[in-house]
């Protein structure tokens, strides 16, 4: 869980009116005390389910953006790394295959795919983590900022 530390440093000059300043030293001139306060605060179990839908959705924004460049760039299938990469991100663009056609470029030794349903892929499921994060701010019922 994300833990948050706070530190306020307050001084009194008396007991009916704190003020609160800048971390300094205290150079014993002006007498006053100062009181150092540590706030712990740690990250909410909705925030912790909102971290964990943008790090899930992210890691899989990334490996479609590695599908996309390796596609563009030719990028040859007797590679073990680019082998894995279109492997498990295959089952995440099915939805989107054949919505467009795709794009061919013959350079000499390869082929360049311009492959749009990764684009859609990337630009929907970009929309659907914030989509899940914000229904989330709803139904935990607090109230939402503008």
């Amino acid at each position: 869980m994300t833990e948050i530390i706070k530190e306020t440093i307050t001084t009194k000059e008396n007991q009916s009116n704190p003020v609160v300043t800048t971390p300094v030293e205290n150079d014993g001139d002006s007498g006053n005390p100062i009181l150092t306060t540590q706030v712990k605060t740690g990250a909410s179990n909705r925030e912790t389910i909102e971290y964990g839908i943008y790090f899930l959705f992210g890691f899989l924004e990334v490996l479609l953006a590695f599908r996309l460049l390796l596609k563009l760039t030719g990028a040859s299938l007797s590679s073990a790394f680019v082998r894995f990469i279109y492997g498990v991100t295959g089952i995440f663009i099915l939805p989107f295959e054949g919505i467009f056609r795709k794009g061919y470029a013959q350079g000499a030794e390869t082929t360049s795919v311009l492959e749009p349903s990764t684009l859609v892929a990337i630009i929907v499921y970009i929309i659907l983590a914030w989509g899940i994060v914000k229904l989330l701010h709803i139904s935990s019922g607090e109230k939402q900022s503008s």
